[in-house]
């Protein structure tokens, strides 16, 4: 089968896509340098900038209030969707780090949303285990350690709201979910695609954005 769009993104043509899209504010921004200048050798882990609009954007789509973020870094994508929420919103956001998180910390303050933000410094499984198991959460964006995907989506779907959306980061993992002697990484982005493509509780669609992003909803 032949792909439909044969579209080479060019740095002239992400720059000109970047351009037609929400841009950046001043604190949004700013963690993106910060990130870069701080932690040069894994800065790759922060959500693209075109993701943040697209984050905020899903949260004002959906009308969500209660949103979980797994996998936090420099807290450039919970910025991005604390700035989205409603004044009485709240996302609670999972790491592990406290040197990453500290710098998110800052921005959210500065930005005037640190209310909105519940950092939970834990293992992300201890955390979702803990929260009520009843269906509450309106979004979530996972985008953590690949090798634990398949159990952080099997806490994440009881606990959506029917119509609640999950957002999963790097499921194209620059192209390694097509290899054939896979890292962990790579193969745990593997069978957590093929887990959620087998998933009837959810419907879901991969799209080519940035590292790949998956779209799933609950039925």
């Amino acid at each position: 089968m032949s792909k439909g769009n044969t579209t080479k993104i060019t740095d002239e043509l992400y720059a000109y896509m970047l351009a037609h899209n929400p841009p950046l504010d001043e604190h949004q921004r700013g963690l993106v340098v910060t990130t870069e200048e701080k932690f040069p050798d894994v800065a790759g882990m922060q959500s693209a900038a075109e993701q943040g609009p697209i984050l905020a954007f899903l949260v004002r789509l959906t009308g969500a209030k209660h949103v979980v973020e797994v996998g936090t870094f420099t807290g450039f994508s919970a910025l991005s969707m604390a700035q989205a929420l409603p004044a009485d919103g709240t996302l609670i956001a999972c790491d592990v780090s406290e040197e990453w998180t500290a710098y998110g910390r800052r921005a959210w303050e500065a930005a005037g949303v640190a209310d909105r933000i519940d950092l939970r410094l834990a293992p992300a499984l201890d955390t979702l285990r803990a929260m009520p198991t009843e269906p509450h959460i309106d979004m979530a964006y996972l985008d953590a350690d690949k090798q634990n995907q398949v159990a952080y989506w099997e806490e994440l779907v009881p606990r959506m709201r029917q119509g609640g959306l999950i957002v999963t980061d790097n499921t194209l993992f620059h192209g390694g979910v097509l290899s054939e002697d896979p890292s962990p990484s790579e193969a745990g982005v593997q069978a957590f695609n093929d887990h959620v493509t087998a998933d009837d509780r959810m419907e879901s669609v991969l799209l080519a954005i940035s590292d790949g992003l998956t779209l799933s909803r609950k039925r």
